[in-house]
């Protein structure tokens, strides 16, 4: 570690420790030599794209060592179901026993159906301490068991570490690592330091994250205000800020890895939970629902779409309105050829709106065959039949990459997860005997696993501020606004667009569109933005070790 890169961890420890009101000592992070190498005679983690076969299983998960405890069901080796409390069992090492990282990753993938994270975090403390017996500090047991106890808990802070956002789980983590390193051996003492800080340098990175998308939420209204003050000047669009589609592809990939990263495996499972018919406690059912990254990036989508629409429908000439039509497509089919089929399939659901694909004197000046082959790609036919099979080309490819480039896989994110959604709806979660169905499990693990391969990746594309700012915080229209403007291009042609015209010129609808065009032209009239929207875009970097780098400047 550099003296660069140590300052700035101290910093963040420290800065999280004040936000916190906890109090952190920073620790330079040298590996402890007697628990790396009882740590790596342990199995191993595989990557998360090896961690399951096809049919959702590992193969070998339970050949080296069956369960000792009951309640729980095998068939070929496979665990299909048990009950809860022979399952949280099944996930505490003991002397001679540590549980499988696909099982680990799994289950605690799928107990948040059941119960908090904290009460499974008591749970499991309440293990260690009964089964290992740590407070005795003389005890053989304690050495050999507390590597273990300490992998448990790296794995549980490294995959699922939103969790201990939760106060109640943060002290149960600190209690049980407390007693790892408080006895008369010493040795794991930096360990647990190493592993809580890489702990507090996500959540500080999540918190900067959440800062930065609350900015950029505001930032078009607020240099709104601004601007009316300022002097206009050559209109812009998005050709004007990056004529290069190919360019534009690159930076719209930038965003979308970016918010993939911080999507925490746990929110699939959350954004569809329901309340067990076990459990007694309505308060927790409410307490499991955070899924606010999954929803910001849903919502990034959105705003693709109404962007693209947008910068379609506002041109007054026929021309320029064609020009954007075509720009916009070659975006699409470098999106599609870098892997990044989330925005692919934006910027054709913004064309396919009905403000944009009515203007039939605009299409007729575009060169269609591209679109066209795009639109095939993403048919939705036979359930997305074309594109399921693209996206197995892209993830076979990202397997086999000899670049970053080739590495990127960025999913249709509706489809995926709409996809999960009718695995959880159509499979039960648990059995009629009250056992927890694993079996379903397995498969949803399966399918967050490769989210969260694809997910680590790094974008190999050189940043561009500019464009980063313009598609982030330029205003876009209203779906009023968007009929409006198209038919302010192109006039109403039947009854229902003459009716629909007339009631939006009703309901104070057209005053809304002017004021939005005024607006939305107004920012556009502004190069370079105002410095507010600048301030939005303050990058912040994470120390050494820490997630990926936001830094849109």
């Amino acid at each position: 570690m550099t003296q660069t890169e140590e300052l700035q961890d101290r910093q963040i420890v420290s800065n999280y420790s004040l936000k916190s009101g906890t109090y952190w000592i920073w620790q330079p992070f040298e590996a402890n030599e007697a628990l790396k190498e009882t740590l790596e005679s342990m199995p191993q983690t595989p990557p998360f794209s090896a961690m399951f076969d096809s049919s959702g299983y590992n193969r070998n998960l339970y050949q080296s060592a069956e369960d000792s405890c009951g309640g729980l069901y095998y068939h070929d080796n496979n665990l299909l179901s048990g009950s809860l409390e022979a399952l949280i069992q099944h996930l505490v090492p003991n002397v001679d026993y540590y549980p499988d990282r696909t099982y680990i990753f799994t289950f605690l993938l799928s107990s948040r159906l059941f119960m908090h994270p904290y009460e499974l975090m008591a749970k499991v403390c309440h293990l260690c301490v009964e089964h290992q017996r740590l407070s005795d500090p003389d005890s053989d047991k304690m050495r050999k068991i507390a590597p273990k106890i300490l992998q448990l808990l790296t794995e549980w802070t490294e995959t699922f570490p939103y969790d201990f956002r939760d106060e109640r789980m943060m002290r149960n983590l600190k209690d049980l690592a407390h007693r790892i390193a408080s006895g008369e051996e010493q040795t794991y003492r930096k360990n647990v330091q190493q592993m809580m800080q890489c702990l507090i340098r996500k959540l500080a990175a999540l918190s900067q994250y959440e800062e930065v998308l609350a900015k950029i939420s505001s930032t078009s209204t607020d240099r709104l205000t601004v601007l009316k003050t300022k002097p206009q000047s050559i209109q812009r669009d998005i050709i004007t800020v990056c004529s290069d589609p190919y360019t534009l592809a690159q930076q719209l990939t930038h965003i979308e890895l970016e918010r993939l990263n911080y999507i925490g495996p746990e929110e699939f499972v959350q954004a569809f939970v329901q309340k067990d018919p076990l459990d007694n406690d309505k308060s927790c059912y409410s307490e499991r629902k955070k899924t606010r990254n999954l929803e910001a990036y849903v919502e990034w989508f959105n705003r693709l779409s109404y962007l693209v629409a947008t910068e379609i429908c506002m041109p007054v000439k026929k021309k320029h309105r064609a020009r954007m039509i075509e720009y916009f497509i070659d975006v699409a089919r470098e999106c599609f050829n870098i892997g990044n089929f989330n925005s692919l399939m934006a910027i054709i659901s913004g064309m396919n709106m009905s403000p944009v694909s009515r203007l039939k004197k605009t299409w007729a000046k575009v060169k269609t065959a591209k679109f066209d082959i795009l639109e095939h790609q993403m048919d939705p036919s036979s359930n997305f039949y074309n594109y399921r099979t693209a996206l197995r080309g892209a993830a076979q490819r990202s397997l086999t990459a000899h670049s970053s480039r080739e590495k990127i896989v960025i999913p249709f994110f509706s489809l995926l997860i709409k996809d999960i959604y009718f695995l959880n709806e159509g499979c039960a979660n648990r059995l009629p005997n009250g056992h927890v169905n694993f079996e379903k499990f397995w498969e949803l693990a399966k399918q967050v696993s490769e989210f969260m391969t694809w997910k680590q990746v790094e974008c190999p594309f050189e940043r561009d501020r500019k464009i980063l700012q313009y598609l982030l915080t330029v205003p876009v229209f209203s779906e009023d606004a968007l009929y409006l403007a198209s038919y302010e291009s192109e006039g109403p042609e039947n009854h229902i667009e003459k009716d629909r015209w007339k009631s939006l010129r009703l309901d104070g609808s057209l005053d809304k569109y002017k004021h939005e065009r005024h607006q939305a032209m107004s920012v556009r009239l502004i190069e370079g933005g105002s410095a507010q929207a600048r301030c939005a875009f303050q990058g912040y970097r994470l120390g050494p070790g820490g997630s990926r780098s936001t830094s849109w400047v």
